[in-house]
């Protein structure tokens, strides 16, 4: 906002992120409202992001990525969506590229990594994680959804609810009881795809906001799924989605911080051409005032976060510095979207404008990848132990 320099990026980033914004502008922006109207994004827009080489940065040349494991060009991809102020696509792709995919890249077999990983990174199959249970929110040990051992398979029933992605889903990051006595140590993680029969979804929901973003229900009824999607070791799945939070809940902050930038200047340009009372919304103390407010607050919000992308590259974030960022970021961005409102009088509230989008989007933030109110007890965890 004020120009203080951004120290971590290098010449290739910028290059990249450039790239990013024109494909963006081209590509993206100009679809963003028909999405809406459809309650999700177009497979084919997933294709030419695939095409283009936007998704799935870090996975491995053998199964066609680019293996690129600067964290910041990911960092990149969220921010410059997020600044577009397209919120859908700003959460689905980077769910699918940095939130599934590392489940898949860190804990999958080599059978199942050859099978799906090519297809995430052309865009052919969309992906998703399930945790999320109509009687289990935030409580992850609670799950009801079970997974049998059948010799050579697994036999998964339940249902998930609230899955970004998945309405669109071709493979899913599915979790369940392999053992329902032995509550977090008996949860495992398992691969499921569109071809397993017993496994069906929803209509997509009518959400307050992210219309463009597709989330339903999944159901699973007797789903066999083979001994070679179990993702890692029987009764690890908890371990393995504590530990892969971490970079979900940063991903959710950066969206979160970029998307009220976005908001921010809206309204700035709104302000300065808006008339009132023979000036402009601009020329009042209190607009002025506000505006700085939250330009100070975003400024700060920035650098902490490029701080925790740095440390990230370097394997350092933990649970409780990604629930910090993510707390506060998802609370800036309401906070941020709430005040732009004002700033536009009557018209903040109609659909028309980015700024009543943005209000309308923001609020979900603070309560998946974890309420905010776990984020806080997981950072009293930390400071209190």
């Amino acid at each position: 906002m004020f120009g203080l320099p951004r120290t971590i990026f290098h010449e290739e980033h910028e290059m990249f992120r450039q790239s990013l914004k024109d494909y963006i502008a081209k590509e993206i922006t100009p679809y963003n409202a028909e999405w809406e109207k459809n309650k999700m994004v177009s497979r084919e827009s997933w294709q030419k992001l695939g095409e283009n080489g936007f998704l799935c940065l870090q996975a491995p040349e053998e199964y066609g990525g680019l293996n690129i494991q600067d964290f910041r060009y990911n960092a990149i991809f969220t921010e410059e969506l997020g600044l577009s102020g397209c919120s859908g696509p700003a959460i689905g792709y980077p769910l699918h590229s940095d939130i599934v995919l590392p489940y898949i890249l860190h804990y999958g077999t080599e059978l199942a990594r050859e099978k799906y990983i090519p297809k995430m990174i052309s865009g052919h199959y969309i992906s998703a994680v399930a945790m999320t249970e109509p009687g289990a929110g935030s409580d992850l040990q609670n799950i009801r959804a079970t997974a049998e051992d059948n010799g050579d398979h697994y036999l998964i029933n339940g249902s998930k609810t609230f899955i970004t992605n998945g309405y669109l889903s071709d493979v899913v990051v599915v979790a369940a009881k392999t053992d329902p006595t032995k509550g977090a140590k008996g949860i495992s993680l398992f691969i499921v795809d569109n071809k397993m029969e017993g496994f069906t979804k929803g209509v997509p929901f009518e959400k307050v906001g992210l219309h463009a973003q597709d989330t339903c229900e999944l159901f699973f009824e007797d789903v066999k799924v083979p001994k070679s999607n179990l993702l890692g070791n029987v009764g690890e799945g908890f371990k393995y989605l504590m530990t892969e939070l971490a970079q979900e809940r940063l991903i959710v902050s950066l969206a979160a911080l970029s998307l009220a930038e976005f908001t921010l200047k809206t309204t700035i340009e709104y302000v300065k051409s808006r008339p009132a009372f023979g000036k402009t919304v601009a020329d009042f103390q209190n607009s002025r005032f506000k505006l700085a407010e939250m330009a100070a607050k975003l400024e700060q919000a920035r650098i902490y976060c490029d701080q925790l992308v740095m440390l990230h590259n370097d394997k350092k974030v933990d649970a409780a510095m990604s629930s910090a960022a993510k707390y506060m970021m998802t609370e800036l961005q309401c906070e941020v979207a709430d005040e732009c409102v004002q700033l536009h009088g009557g018209y903040g509230y109609m659909w028309e404008y980015p700024v009543a989008r943005a209000y309308a989007d923001a609020r979900v933030q603070r309560i998946y990848a974890g309420t905010n109110e776990i984020m806080k007890e997981l950072i009293a965890r930390k400071i209190l132990s």
